[in-house]
């Protein structure tokens, strides 16, 4: 798609807006505009301005997008487009500007290239109304005409009418940039992550490739709300769009296709970009996106490139006698191990599910993409033999995986329905059976297991404790984890299947909790059982069905006074509330003894819990089981590329990434427990 700005353009102006509707629901109900109110949802502010440039640049007037965060949280959106409108609408009799700014449902986006955009990521068009109306305090300045025009809300409400502030230099300059401060009587937590914000862009950058995307953060890392003397700065910019997209989620991975496909088309209206590469790995990669909103639950355009996948290769395999006849065909599933893909549509009049976007309805999507996935790898194959033998020969050993795989299971199954589910000496099961209210504690030792058990709730508590060596799963195929002794019990305890027999409508248990001890070996088995949820149970982990148990580190008594500390920080302060006020010196007295310590003269005890196993079951009911006073840790995928790479880093077969890492970050390691 072009992305340099051109001359000759149809006129954008006040009747290039169209009021839909107005503006009050959004601060009511602020989840059915930006799906939340928490982190997601806070930097889907950023992410609706981000798309208004990012449309600029799709229809040719717009080359760059400057992301800049202040303390205090306050974020600047600047874009170097054609710059809103400020003469009057036609409808409101306001500024044209103000009605963008103030009126939901008015925008350039809903009568196509005549009426300003001909493909839009912000299709509803309620982005930045929906960021002033939530947003303690908005200004929008514009350039254009030679002038620099701007207006200032407070909650959404215009603080005057547009004013102009300025005069350009150079008259031919034209852009919009939008300051706000999202509501903290809105948001729970109005920081905004650096790190999110610099990892969206880069996606963004390698979609809108020939863009450029600058962020600069201004913030002091020890306090957000002091300016920082050198900002944290990072530019993005990509030619080769999403090949280089695919070449990144693929880093440090051993690769099937040492060349990338690709293939980018126009076809009925619909542009279409498509690359994909192979690598060793078990898990398939697809990221989908239509006029670069990504689509975490893929649509027609995923559809599409699903069925000329799997027909391309089959054609080809059997073509030059890599499959034969009376094998049959390799299945979507064999095409899908090992493959990264990237899917990225331009659509005129896209339909969405939700203002979120998470899923493409465009029927007439999937034919275009099928035709133009189909006739581009064909061709690749043809040009390309060695790389297309390499991926038909990843493919025909994911297929003898997968019948070995299925056998196992279907084995593994059989068996367990016969024993049921209490299995002796492990599951103990709940009495409840509305998978709603239902928990399962995954426990690391018997001897925890035991105490688990006796300090439940039985109603809705059920205990698994964990027994032998977990599997690396990053390094084992289906069948073998299948036939694993410890997560056999756990597949059957689940109810809900595994692999392509996986139905999410069948799981026993709304709450899959990971309780093992506070030290190196509880992590590792953390480490483990994650990896094993987020390769094979990744809906479970997307949904908020995992969680961690968070259990004391400490408890200290003082008399009758009995208090648990969570953090080493934690413990300091109620020491202070304890009248103990040198904490460096209780920190060494507390140490005194691998168990517990007394801090002499003061009457208080100090236990420093190392195991589970070390707490009754009333201690470990009151501090790490009771739903009234627990800590627990939610898993949540705010990032899958960094979550994925991460567990390809620590887990996988690969040494040399791992050792880096070890390296890189050994020095940060403060507490060691070995």
């Amino acid at each position: 798609m072009a992305t340099k700005k051109t001359a000759k353009k149809k006129a954008y102006s006040a009747s290039s807006i169209q009021v839909l509707e107005g503006l009050d629901p959004v601060r009511k109900r602020p989840g059915m505009y930006i799906g939340g109110t928490g982190i997601e949802g806070l930097h889907h502010l950023i992410w609706e301005v981000v798309d208004n440039a990012i449309d600029e640049a799709m229809g040719g007037f717009a080359t760059q997008c400057h992301v800049t965060i202040r303390p205090g949280n306050e974020v600047s959106i600047s874009d170097d487009g054609r710059g809103i409108p400020v003469d009057i609408h036609p409808q409101t009799k306001k500024s044209t500007l103000e009605t963008v700014m103030t009126v939901l449902h008015a925008g350039g986006k809903f009568g196509g290239e005549e009426s300003g955009y001909k493909v839009s990521g912000g299709l509803h068009g309620v982005g930045v109304s929906v960021v002033n109306a939530l947003s303690e305090y908005t200004r929008a300045e514009v350039k254009r005409d030679g002038k620099i025009y701007q207006q200032e809300y407070k909650a959404g409400v215009a603080q005057g009418k547009v004013k102009t502030v300025g005069t350009l230099k150079n008259k031919k300059e034209t852009g919009t940039t939008i300051t706000f401060r999202p509501d903290p009587t809105i948001f729970p937590d109005t920081t905004f992550r650096f790190k999110y914000i610099v990892d969206h862009l880069r996606q963004q950058a390698y979609l809108t490739k020939g863009f450029r995307f600058i962020i600069e953060d201004f913030r002091d890392s020890s306090d957000p709300m002091k300016e920082a003397r050198f900002p944290q700065q990072y530019g993005f910019y990509f030619d080769a769009g999403i090949i280089s997209f695919v070449e990144f989620l693929n880093r440090g991975k051993e690769v099937r296709n040492k060349t990338p496909f690709y293939v980018e088309k126009e076809q009925d209206g619909v542009a279409v970009e498509v690359s994909l590469q192979y690598t060793q790995s078990f898990k398939e990669h697809v990221y989908a996106f239509a006029n670069n909103v990504y689509n975490p639950e893929g649509g027609t355009h995923v559809a599409g490139f699903r069925a000329a996948l799997t027909r391309v290769i089959n054609a080809y395999a059997k073509k030059n006698n890599l499959l034969k006849e009376k094998d049959g065909n390799l299945t979507a599933d064999d095409v899908r191990e090992g493959l990264t893909a990237v899917i990225s549509v331009k659509v005129t009049d896209p339909q969405f599910e939700g203002q979120t976007k998470a899923k493409l309805n465009n029927v007439e999507v999937r034919g275009v993409v099928s035709s133009v996935t189909a006739e581009g790898l064909m061709q690749y194959f043809e040009e390309n033999p060695k790389d297309a033998k390499a991926i038909i020969e990843k493919c025909l050993l994911s297929a003898r995986a997968r019948l070995a795989a299925r056998a196992a299971k279907d084995a593994v199954l059989r068996k367990g329905a016969l024993e049921g589910f209490t299995l002796p000496g492990k599951l103990a099961d709940c009495s409840s059976r509305k998978a709603e209210d239902s928990e399962l504690y995954i426990v690391e030792g018997d001897s925890a297991g035991g105490s688990a058990k006796q300090g439940r709730d039985r109603t809705f508590q059920a205990i698994l404790p964990l027994r032998g060596k977990l599997v690396n799963v990053e390094k084992a195929t289906l069948d073998k984890i299948v036939k694993s002794d410890t997560l056999k019990p756990m597949i059957i305890a689940l109810g809900a299947g595994i692999g392509d027999t996986f139905n999410i409508d069948k799981l026993r248990y709304h709450k899959i909790i990971l309780m093992a001890d506070a030290d190196v070996d509880g992590s590792h088995i953390r480490t483990l059982l994650l990896t094993f949820f987020y390769r094979y149970y990744e809906p479970l982990v997307r949904d908020g069905y995992i969680y961690i148990a968070q259990p004391p580190l400490y408890q200290i008594k003082k008399g009758k006074q009995v208090r648990y500390a969570y953090t080493d920080a934690q413990k300091n302060e109620i020491l202070k509330e304890f009248g103990i006020k040198d904490a460096t010196v209780a920190e060494s007295d507390s140490e005194a003894d691998d168990a517990s310590a007394s801090l002499k003269g003061s009457g208080i005890h100090i236990q420093r819990y190392k195991g589970l196993g070390e707490m009754n079951p009333e201690q470990l009911w009151e501090t790490t089981m009771d739903p009234a006073t627990r800590v627990m840790y939610q898993v949540t995928i705010e990032d899958a590329e960094e979550a994925d790479k991460m567990f390809d880093v620590l887990m996988g077969s690969d040494v040399a990434p791992r050792r880096k890492f070890i390296q890189t970050h050994a020095k940060n390691v403060t507490n060691l427990d070995v």
